[in-house]
């Protein structure tokens, strides 16, 4: 079971907004998302995506800027097709034109015809080796700063467990507000 909100600071306090991600595809899709629900260009926007209690990630969006992303858990995140979204190359430290060339010589690979060693063979070798490439990290990744100027820092933001999102909105005086998209 996901959720995902929208909080929107404006003048006037935070605003939120249950969305769907359905029509999400990819990081750029969810930041065009996050600054048309602003109600003015230069606000600041966070984007909540909630898997249960296996994982949590907030986007940031103030304006035109990159969207900063945090996630607690890469390796849970991996797992599911909203979480891709938000683990990008750069985040992962991947080269995305060597994985991109790897991905190339991996499909090579699979076109020829390879004669099955039996066990311990060539096709399992490869199998067992992993693919170093898309690793993704155990715990978190992303920027653990990007809430500090809005009073929840690197280290809270890192031990957050159970209920995070509902911490995080408690701390930036928006609880009430995403308790009533929830």
């Amino acid at each position: 079971m996901y959720f995902a909100a929208l909080l929107a600071r404006t003048e006037d306090g935070w605003e939120a907004s249950d969305t769907e991600l359905d029509d999400v595809e990819t990081l750029a899709d969810l930041a065009d998302l996050a600054r048309e629900s602003a109600a003015d260009d230069d606000e600041t926007v966070l984007v909540f995506i909630e898997q249960e209690d296996a994982w949590f990630g907030i986007v940031r969006v103030d304006g035109e800027d990159d969207p900063r992303i945090f996630v607690s858990d890469a390796a849970a995140a991996s797992r599911s097709s909203y979480g891709e979204l938000l683990l990008t190359d750069e985040m992962l430290g991947r080269d995305p034109d060597a994985a991109a060339a790897e991905d190339a010589a991996l499909d090579e690979l699979v076109d020829l015809d390879i004669e099955d060693d039996g066990p311990g063979g060539r096709e399992e070798d490869e199998e067992e080796a992993g693919d170093p490439a898309h690793a993704v990290p155990a715990g978190p990744v992303g920027d653990p700063r990007l809430l500090d100027d809005l009073g929840i820092g690197e280290r809270e933001l890192l031990t957050l467990a159970d209920d995070a999102l509902g911490t995080i909105a408690e701390a930036l005086g928006a609880a009430d507000v995403l308790e009533t998209v929830r």
